[in-house]
């Protein structure tokens, strides 16, 4: 359905976007809301959120971290991606392109796509050209000259002036000294025209991806002992709880795969009650693991992945070599572990005391060690003999 983004301006609502759907019925941002309510009855209209927009292009710009890791946003509806290196792994230049806006079209975004040696050539040709979207190596001049000057990402000011000076299209004014440029339209002007054609560089402010908490370990003669499995596993947990330690997380879920000659993949998880960088103690859980990894020809890469980690009590990791009992005591926590990853998290319960009348009704599953009872057990009668 049409819909609209509206903004209050100067005490009416004006539209700041509009889908397709309602551009094709005349609705164009700047308009009134009341207005373009008078066109389209039923048109949907959502208040413009400040910051909204850059949340929507952060978050696709990670999804498409997939495609290469150096993404930048482009205010306020672009993506810029430095794909040098990347394209030969979907085949070639425009099967990667046809890729990434066939993804982006098919999730309902109206996608265009340019490749191009510089960033500004990729921008104009992506927005204003009518030829195909890759441009050859160093043919960002020609690509450039047929297309409007606001293809260059220039100031509003400054294209009104080109404009009524009738350089409609780049190459009227190529010819043109570069004094007599600057002094007409500014420094800006040329510093906009150099990095769209390379002689000037222009740096991104790239998008920081979390980095995942992972490890691998590539063998340099393929695994097919269960020692050797041993050493990897003990090798990726110390890198890794060398990690956790040092920002105070630990891991409530770790993923070992590992990747055989034979392109076979085996993956096991372990869980834990209680975050945990404790080598010795996750160690124990994958070690319960091993008997199922079948290595056959050889395992040539291993990786450790935890995609669940969690901030760590400093004092529950001081405990770990203290002498203590009952429920504050880590080997509890240890035991528990090792049933849950050989009999299944399911088939473990613990209940605690709440006040009844019914003695059925008197007792509640526990959620984790850390519960503590509201009440004391009931022992001055004796308990029934069934429920």
């Amino acid at each position: 359905m049409p819909f609209i983004l509206v903004t209050p301006i100067r005490g009416r609502n004006t539209i700041t976007a509009a889908n397709l759907l309602a551009e094709q019925q005349g609705i164009i941002p700047g308009m009134a809301a009341a207005d373009a309510k008078a066109i389209i009855p039923n048109l949907e209209v959502i208040n413009d959120i400040p910051g909204q927009d850059y949340k929507l292009l952060k978050a696709l710009g990670e999804w498409c971290i997939r495609y290469t890791p150096l993404i930048a946003i482009d205010m306020p509806n672009g993506l810029l991606l430095d794909i040098t290196g990347c394209p030969h792994l979907w085949g070639g230049e425009r099967e990667y392109l046809k890729t990434i806006v066939t993804c982006l079209r098919s999730k309902g975004y109206d996608v265009r796509g340019a490749m191009a040696d510089t960033v500004g050539a990729a921008w104009g040709v992506a927005r204003f050209a009518k030829v195909k979207p890759i441009i050859e190596p160093d043919g960002q001049l020609n690509a450039l000259l047929s297309l409007p000057p606001a293809a260059l990402r220039l100031d509003p000011v400054i294209q009104d002036r080109l404009q009524k000076l009738g350089f409609y299209q780049i190459k009227s004014f190529m010819g043109l000294g570069r004094s007599v440029l600057r002094r007409r339209f500014g420094q800006e002007f040329l510093t906009r025209l150099d990095q769209a054609l390379g002689n000037e560089d222009e740096p991104l402010q790239l998008l920081q991806p979390i980095e995942p908490y992972a490890e691998r370990l590539p063998s340099l003669e393929p695994i097919r002992t269960a020692t050797g499995i041993e050493i990897a596993i003990k090798a990726l947990l110390e890198r890794l709880c060398k990690r956790l330690e040092g920002e105070g997380k630990g891991l409530r879920t770790a993923i070992l795969s590992c990747y055989r000659v034979d392109g076979e993949v085996i993956k096991r998880s372990i869980g834990t009650n209680q975050p945990s960088y404790y080598v010795e103690h996750l160690f124990k859980l994958f070690e319960l693991k091993i008997a199922t990894i079948e290595p056959k020809l050889g395992i040539e890469l291993f990786t450790l992945e935890a995609p669940k980690v969690e901030d760590t009590d400093p004092e529950q990791e001081i405990l770990w070599a203290a002498d203590s009992c009952g429920l504050d005591d880590n080997s509890l926590a240890e035991l528990l572990d090792r049933l849950a990853n050989k009999i299944g998290a399911g088939n473990i319960h613990r209940y605690l005391p709440q006040e009844r009348y019914w003695p059925e009704h008197s007792i509640k599953p526990a959620m984790s060690l850390k519960d503590r009872a509201a009440t004391t057990w009931r022992m001055d009668r004796p308990r029934p003999s069934r429920t």
